[in-house]
Protein backbone atom coordinates (compact mmCIF):
# COMPACT_ATOMS: atom_id res chain seq x y z
CA UNK A 1 0.00 0.00 0.00
CA UNK A 2 0.59 3.83 -0.71
CA UNK A 3 2.32 4.43 2.65
CA UNK A 4 1.62 8.07 1.49
CA UNK A 5 -1.94 8.50 2.22
CA UNK A 6 -4.06 6.18 4.63
CA UNK A 7 -6.78 3.66 2.93
CA UNK A 8 -10.35 2.92 3.76
CA UNK A 9 -13.18 0.75 3.48
CA UNK A 10 -16.74 0.94 2.91
CA UNK A 11 -19.54 -1.33 2.57
CA UNK A 12 -22.55 -0.07 0.33
CA UNK A 13 -25.11 -2.42 2.17
CA UNK A 14 -28.33 -3.04 -0.44
CA UNK A 15 -31.41 -5.21 0.18
CA UNK A 16 -34.74 -5.96 -2.06
CA UNK A 17 -37.54 -3.95 -1.58
CA UNK A 18 -41.02 -5.52 -2.03
CA UNK A 19 -41.81 -3.34 -4.83
CA UNK A 20 -38.69 -3.14 -6.68
CA UNK A 21 -35.63 -1.57 -6.73
CA UNK A 22 -33.00 -1.30 -3.71
CA UNK A 23 -32.80 0.41 -0.35
CA UNK A 24 -29.01 1.02 1.25
CA UNK A 25 -28.52 2.05 4.60
CA UNK A 26 -27.11 5.01 5.12
CA UNK A 27 -25.64 6.64 8.36
CA UNK A 28 -25.52 9.94 10.22
CA UNK A 29 -21.81 11.14 11.56
CA UNK A 30 -21.75 13.27 14.86
CA UNK A 31 -21.66 16.74 13.94
CA UNK A 32 -17.64 16.92 14.38
CA UNK A 33 -15.00 14.69 12.86
CA UNK A 34 -14.81 13.61 9.69
CA UNK A 35 -17.59 14.36 7.52
CA UNK A 36 -19.57 16.21 10.69
CA UNK A 37 -23.21 15.98 10.37
CA UNK A 38 -22.76 13.89 6.82
CA UNK A 39 -25.24 10.90 5.66
CA UNK A 40 -22.33 8.17 4.44
CA UNK A 41 -22.13 4.61 4.39
CA UNK A 42 -20.59 2.62 7.09
CA UNK A 43 -16.87 2.64 7.09
CA UNK A 44 -13.33 3.46 7.99
CA UNK A 45 -9.45 3.76 8.02
CA UNK A 46 -7.29 0.40 7.59
CA UNK A 47 -5.63 -0.80 11.12
CA UNK A 48 -3.05 -2.48 11.59
CA UNK A 49 -5.19 -5.16 12.64
CA UNK A 50 -6.38 -5.44 9.46
CA UNK A 51 -3.30 -5.70 7.49
CA UNK A 52 -2.18 -8.87 9.61
CA UNK A 53 -5.22 -10.23 9.44
CA UNK A 54 -4.94 -10.95 5.54
CA UNK A 55 -2.24 -12.19 3.24
CA UNK A 56 1.17 -10.52 3.56
CA UNK A 57 0.50 -10.44 -0.68
CA UNK A 58 -3.30 -10.11 -1.01
CA UNK A 59 -3.04 -6.35 -1.65
CA UNK A 60 -5.14 -3.02 -1.08
CA UNK A 61 -8.16 -3.78 -2.07
CA UNK A 62 -7.87 -7.15 0.17
CA UNK A 63 -6.63 -5.01 3.09
CA UNK A 64 -9.85 -2.19 2.51
CA UNK A 65 -12.40 -5.21 2.13
CA UNK A 66 -11.40 -6.20 5.80
CA UNK A 67 -11.06 -2.97 7.17
CA UNK A 68 -14.81 -2.30 5.90
CA UNK A 69 -16.51 -5.39 7.16
CA UNK A 70 -15.02 -4.63 10.65
CA UNK A 71 -15.91 -1.29 10.55
CA UNK A 72 -19.60 -1.94 9.37
CA UNK A 73 -19.98 -4.46 12.81
CA UNK A 74 -18.42 -1.99 14.57
CA UNK A 75 -21.08 0.83 13.28
CA UNK A 76 -23.91 -0.67 13.02
CA UNK A 77 -23.72 -4.23 14.53
CA UNK A 78 -23.94 -5.82 10.68
CA UNK A 79 -21.15 -8.16 9.37
CA UNK A 80 -21.21 -8.17 5.39
CA UNK A 81 -19.86 -10.93 3.28
CA UNK A 82 -19.15 -11.38 0.03
CA UNK A 83 -17.79 -8.44 -0.86
CA UNK A 84 -17.68 -6.98 -3.82
CA UNK A 85 -15.39 -4.05 -4.99
CA UNK A 86 -17.13 -1.16 -6.59
CA UNK A 87 -14.97 1.90 -6.74
CA UNK A 88 -11.73 3.23 -5.34
CA UNK A 89 -11.86 7.33 -4.30
CA UNK A 90 -8.66 9.05 -4.36
CA UNK A 91 -9.98 12.53 -2.46
CA UNK A 92 -8.63 15.88 -4.08
CA UNK A 93 -5.59 17.63 -2.78
CA UNK A 94 -7.88 20.43 -0.76
CA UNK A 95 -8.96 17.57 1.22
CA UNK A 96 -7.89 18.40 5.08
CA UNK A 97 -7.88 14.46 5.48
CA UNK A 98 -6.81 12.48 2.71
CA UNK A 99 -7.69 8.85 2.95
CA UNK A 100 -8.25 6.62 -0.32
CA UNK A 101 -11.19 4.55 0.40
CA UNK A 102 -12.75 1.93 -1.50
CA UNK A 103 -16.19 0.88 -1.83
CA UNK A 104 -17.89 -2.63 -1.78
CA UNK A 105 -21.17 -3.30 -2.63
CA UNK A 106 -23.10 -6.30 -0.14
CA UNK A 107 -25.97 -7.68 0.19
CA UNK A 108 -27.11 -6.96 3.69
CA UNK A 109 -27.96 -10.21 6.07
CA UNK A 110 -31.40 -10.06 7.90
CA UNK A 111 -30.23 -8.04 10.64
CA UNK A 112 -31.12 -4.92 12.25
CA UNK A 113 -28.53 -2.19 12.89
CA UNK A 114 -27.13 -1.90 16.12
CA UNK A 115 -25.60 1.57 16.18
CA UNK A 116 -22.38 2.60 17.88
CA UNK A 117 -23.25 5.74 19.93
CA UNK A 118 -19.62 7.49 19.51
CA UNK A 119 -19.78 6.81 15.88
CA UNK A 120 -22.97 6.87 14.58
CA UNK A 121 -25.92 8.97 15.60
CA UNK A 122 -28.58 7.76 13.41
CA UNK A 123 -29.59 5.39 10.26
CA UNK A 124 -32.01 4.95 7.36
CA UNK A 125 -32.43 2.43 4.92
CA UNK A 126 -33.35 4.70 1.86
CA UNK A 127 -33.93 3.91 -1.26
CA UNK A 128 -30.92 5.92 -3.85
CA UNK A 129 -33.66 7.98 -5.37
CA UNK A 130 -35.42 8.79 -1.73
CA UNK A 131 -31.71 9.68 -0.43
CA UNK A 132 -30.95 12.17 -3.12
CA UNK A 133 -34.25 13.55 -3.37
CA UNK A 134 -34.39 14.43 0.34
CA UNK A 135 -30.34 16.05 -0.38
CA UNK A 136 -31.90 17.88 -3.40
CA UNK A 137 -34.14 19.45 -0.70
CA UNK A 138 -31.55 19.94 1.75
CA UNK A 139 -32.52 17.49 3.97
CA UNK A 140 -30.14 15.55 4.05
CA UNK A 141 -26.01 16.39 3.72
CA UNK A 142 -24.12 14.22 1.41
CA UNK A 143 -20.69 14.19 0.00
CA UNK A 144 -19.89 13.36 -3.43
CA UNK A 145 -18.43 9.83 -3.29
CA UNK A 146 -21.76 8.91 -1.13
CA UNK A 147 -23.82 11.09 -4.13
CA UNK A 148 -22.69 9.49 -6.85
CA UNK A 149 -22.81 6.16 -5.56
CA UNK A 150 -26.26 6.85 -4.96
CA UNK A 151 -26.57 7.90 -8.40
CA UNK A 152 -24.88 4.98 -10.16
CA UNK A 153 -27.28 2.65 -8.22
CA UNK A 154 -30.22 4.65 -8.71
CA UNK A 155 -31.65 2.30 -11.81
CA UNK A 156 -30.78 -1.04 -10.34
CA UNK A 157 -33.72 -3.06 -9.80
CA UNK A 158 -32.73 -5.76 -7.60
CA UNK A 159 -29.69 -6.18 -5.41
CA UNK A 160 -28.85 -8.99 -7.35
CA UNK A 161 -28.51 -6.62 -10.69
CA UNK A 162 -26.26 -4.38 -8.61
CA UNK A 163 -23.86 -6.97 -7.73
CA UNK A 164 -23.90 -8.32 -10.93
CA UNK A 165 -23.38 -4.63 -12.93
CA UNK A 166 -20.17 -4.11 -10.75
CA UNK A 167 -17.67 -5.81 -12.88
CA UNK A 168 -14.50 -3.64 -12.97
CA UNK A 169 -13.96 -0.83 -9.86
CA UNK A 170 -13.72 2.41 -10.99
CA UNK A 171 -10.84 4.90 -10.21
CA UNK A 172 -12.78 8.31 -9.03
CA UNK A 173 -9.31 10.41 -8.91
CA UNK A 174 -10.74 14.01 -7.41
CA UNK A 175 -10.23 17.35 -8.57
CA UNK A 176 -12.20 20.37 -7.63
CA UNK A 177 -12.51 23.38 -10.37
CA UNK A 178 -14.04 26.45 -10.14
CA UNK A 179 -17.72 26.60 -8.87
CA UNK A 180 -17.62 24.05 -6.96
CA UNK A 181 -16.76 21.11 -9.63
CA UNK A 182 -15.72 17.61 -9.04
CA UNK A 183 -14.05 16.26 -11.72
CA UNK A 184 -12.92 12.47 -12.51
CA UNK A 185 -11.09 11.02 -15.41
CA UNK A 186 -12.99 11.65 -18.82
CA UNK A 187 -13.35 15.30 -18.37
CA UNK A 188 -11.64 17.93 -20.23
CA UNK A 189 -10.77 19.62 -17.45
CA UNK A 190 -9.22 16.80 -15.12
CA UNK A 191 -5.16 16.79 -14.83
CA UNK A 192 -5.43 13.28 -16.65
CA UNK A 193 -7.04 15.06 -19.49
CA UNK A 194 -9.99 13.91 -21.51
CA UNK A 195 -12.16 15.48 -24.07
CA UNK A 196 -15.89 14.82 -22.37
CA UNK A 197 -17.36 15.43 -19.38
CA UNK A 198 -17.40 13.66 -16.31
CA UNK A 199 -18.13 16.10 -13.43
CA UNK A 200 -20.56 17.01 -10.47
CA UNK A 201 -21.88 20.13 -9.83
CA UNK A 202 -22.04 21.30 -6.38
CA UNK A 203 -22.96 24.80 -6.24
CA UNK A 204 -26.41 24.84 -5.50
CA UNK A 205 -29.27 22.33 -5.22
CA UNK A 206 -29.83 19.84 -6.46
CA UNK A 207 -26.44 18.24 -7.53
CA UNK A 208 -25.63 17.81 -11.30
CA UNK A 209 -23.93 14.65 -12.69
CA UNK A 210 -22.43 15.17 -15.93
CA UNK A 211 -20.68 12.20 -18.23
CA UNK A 212 -20.08 12.00 -21.87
Amino acid sequence: MDAMMPVGGTVVLLRDRQDGGVETLLVRRPDHGSFAGGWVFPGGVVEDADVIAVLADAGEQAVAAHAAIRECEEEVGIRPADLVALSCWVPPLEAPKRVRTWFFLAAAPDTEPVLAPDEVIDARWLTPDEALGLHAAGELRLFPPTWVTLQSLAQAESVSDALAAASVPELYATHIVAGGVFVWGGDVEHPEGGGGRHRLETAALPWNYLRS
